[in-house]
């Protein structure tokens, strides 16, 4: 084709295992990776796992064409489905459907070499053209920028796939492999014959579980495919059950009814590890935050910053994490990136002074305080939210707190349908700049507004090569948001999960940042 192809060189970045991304991706480059396929063969899938979650799923989940910019999602693609490229244990990005991929010297091409012998659960052989039908159908969360920059897609067999940019972009890879679902495939044929909604209502994927049934509101049931590229998973079937009051997942953990739970806090946690064969299991991962979508509206109190400064000393940030996290959330002054990001700028939480607060109100118009309307969250950290709620009303800030169910809560945000305030918060994967375009940058799927300097240098860092130089950059963009506090940090959650005696390995905590049990096929129970 006439391009000097290269391995794909990364900047630094280090993974929980220590390896820098630099590595990981020209040891995947190269084909020496740690996910390739067990040579040994496998014993026969046995034994059912049920995991109770804190939300109901959601059919838009089913499919990665609708990937939104969060978490959740990635808990039902992680079985269904499977990447081109994705986050593996110890891998930042891991082939995966991809065997191996090449970057142009210029930064304008990319070349992957689809791994042969990959399946979808109907049989089908995951082709070329499925990767870049996936790519074209992808309507989720930074759909718009990615197309802008994706000038073609070539397909010149069945194993190799191009993807050439109208100019170099440095984080192609991060939002192709990791920050949205565009590089997860679907199978054409299949999708094209049954149609957008009857693929929801009976997906079929690529990955190391089958989709066997979904009762709305109750539970999804999986079973494993054997014929997934990486191993045959250990476990026959999966269910993942929705359990959305904490307590009532607690009882069914402690009777046996489930073998592992997501989202256990405050007491309840303390009682779980009170309880004889039961486990706490910690993973840090979503920053949490109280943002403002009214601060660009000059007759809002919010416009002012004084005011948003006063809220922002008014969350008793060491208390609620001491109450609600039993101490494992991590706190620092960083609305939207976690500690664990590429890029991440650090800096220490900000101090709760109430006595300040007042007085900033005061000075803003509000000596008596003053009243903030509804309280958006979503519905699974809804006792954050009253604690947010709480706290802020004791230095004048009432507050409405409305709970909203987590696709409905994350469809209306990123509709922009809120006012007062929003609790947000995002565990979806990517570095710094991919976290910030979601929700600090003009037209971000999550911002309600934009502050011009802010995009300017988001615009700047974005064809950036030199590492240091874009670090700098958006560290840059990093301190402008903490200083205009376009979002009041809470802190960097703990996902606090409970483990019943039968799991042998749970797999939380394996992917970094991730709070659910990935990847799929290495769950196993005791004794299977």
């Amino acid at each position: 084709m006439g391009l000097s192809l290269r391995p794909v060189r990364a900047k630094p970045e280090e993974t929980a295992s220590g390896i820098s991304r630099r590595d990981v991706l020209a040891l995947a480059a190269l084909g020496f990776a740690a996910g390739a396929p067990a040579t040994a063969l496998a014993a026969t899938p046995q034994g059912q796992l049920t995991w109770g979650a804190h939300v109901s799923l959601a059919p838009t989940w089913f499919d990665p064409a609708e990937t939104s910019g969060i978490i959740t999602p990635f808990m039902v693609l992680y079985a269904l489905h499977d990447a081109m490229v994705k986050p593996m244990p110890g891998q930042a990005l891991a082939p995966s459907l991809a065997e191996s991929w090449t970057a142009a010297e210029d930064g304008l091409s990319y070349e992957f070499l689809l791994r042969k012998g990959t399946l979808f659960h109907n049989g089908e052989p995951v082709t070329a053209e499925d990767v870049k039908f996936s790519f074209e159908r992808y309507r989720g969360t930074s759909r718009d920028m990615m197309k802008a920059r994706v000038a073609t897609i070539e397909t010149p067999d069945t194993h190799h796939v191009n993807f050439r940019l109208k100019e170099p972009w440095p984080d192609f890879l991060t939002f192709y492999g990791s920050a949205t679902g565009a590089g997860w495939v679907v199978p054409k044929k299949y999708v094209e014959k049954v149609g957008e909604d009857g693929f929801k209502k009976a997906p079929i994927g690529a990955g190391p579980y089958k989709f066997v049934s979904f009762n709305p509101g109750i539970e999804l049931v999986l079973e494993a495919f054997d014929g997934y590229w990486r191993k045959p998973p250990n476990i026959k079937r999966i269910v993942i059950r929705s359990i959305p009051d904490e307590s009532t997942r607690l009882a069914a953990l402690k009777r046996g009814e489930v073998d592992g739970i997501y989202w256990i806090t405050g007491e309840l946690a303390e009682e779980l590890q009170r309880t004889p064969g039961l486990k706490l299991a910690v993973s840090h991962t979503a920053p949490q935050w109280l943002y403002f979508p009214e601060q660009w509206d000059p007759k809002s109190p919010w416009h002012d910053l004084r005011v948003r400064q006063a809220a922002n000393l008014g969350l008793d940030r060491p208390n609620i994490n001491q109450a609600i996290q039993l101490g494992h959330a991590l706190l620092h002054d960083n609305a939207f990136v976690p500690a664990h990001f590429e890029f991440y700028r650090k800096a220490p939480p900000p101090p709760f002074d109430p006595a300040k607060a007042k007085q900033l109100l005061a000075e803003a118009g509000h000596p008596n305080g003053l009243d903030a309307g509804p309280l958006y969250c979503d519905a699974a950290f809804s006792n954050i939210g009253e604690a947010m709620a709480n706290s802020l009303r004791e230095v004048g800030i009432r507050a409405n707190l409305r709970p909203i169910e987590r696709a409905a809560f994350y469809k209306s945000f990123s509709e922009k349908k809120y006012n007062g305030l929003i609790m947000g918060g995002s565990a979806a994967f990517g570095n710094a700049a991919t976290r910030l375009e979601a929700f600090a940058v003009k037209g971000g799927a999550y911002a309600y507004g934009n502050y011009p300097d802010i995009d300017a240098l988001f615009q700047k860092q974005a064809g950036e090569l030199d590492h240091a130089k874009r670090e700098a950059l958006l560290f840059q963009i990093q301190q402008l948001v903490q200083e205009k506090v376009i979002a009041a940090p809470l802190w960097q959650v703990a996902a606090l999960s409970g483990v019943g005696p039968r799991v042998g390995e749970s797999a939380i905590g394996l992917l970094g940042g991730y709070p659910w049990t990935s990847p799929y096929e290495d769950i196993t129970l005791k004794g299977t």
